[in-house]
């Protein structure tokens, strides 16, 4: 098992089917089903943004799944200090390889490139419905700090 930073935007939207599939099935009135050209499009774009880093996971000779981090600088405020995050925006195992320890392994990965980058902070976000990914957050040390709520109207 080993982590690759790829700027592949052709495989990074073709394991990003599951979780957007799964974003669709769980939120229908706010995800679209997985289009594999727009996606593509959209990776295409994004893997060069700046602090943007896209991680590959490989077994053996197959991709399983990808995590797509930021390194989020923020200066001081009058009301917030300055910090230095790590921001995880997506990961995904592709399906039938989940729940064999990728998960873990990306994020211990993840918090040693923050360690290795002087960050002491990871975040993320989750649906609330998402129960898999609350369980498995938790069970990795992740804790709650904030509540994001809306209204419809």
């Amino acid at each position: 098992m080993e982590m690759i930073l790829t700027k592949d935007y052709g495989i990074l939207a073709k394991l990003n089917e599951g979780v957007q599939n799964l974003h669709a099935e769980l939120f229908p009135e706010q995800f679209k089903i997985h289009n594999i050209d727009e996606v593509t499009d959209f990776f295409k774009e994004v893997v060069n943004k700046p602090n943007h880093l896209f991680l590959l996971i490989k077994d053996e000779d197959d991709f399983v799944g990808y995590a797509w981090i930021e390194i989020i600088n923020s200066l001081e405020t009058p009301f917030k200090k300055a910090f230095r995050t790590v921001y995880v925006h997506q990961i995904n195992i592709v399906e039938g390889e989940r729940n064999r320890g990728y998960g873990s392994f990306v994020i211990h990965k993840i918090v040693s490139f923050a360690r290795e980058n002087e960050i002491n902070r990871i975040e993320l976000d989750y649906w609330t419905d998402n129960r898999i990914a609350k369980n498995f957050y938790e069970k990795l040390g992740f804790k709650k700090f904030r509540e994001h709520v809306f209204m419809e109207i």
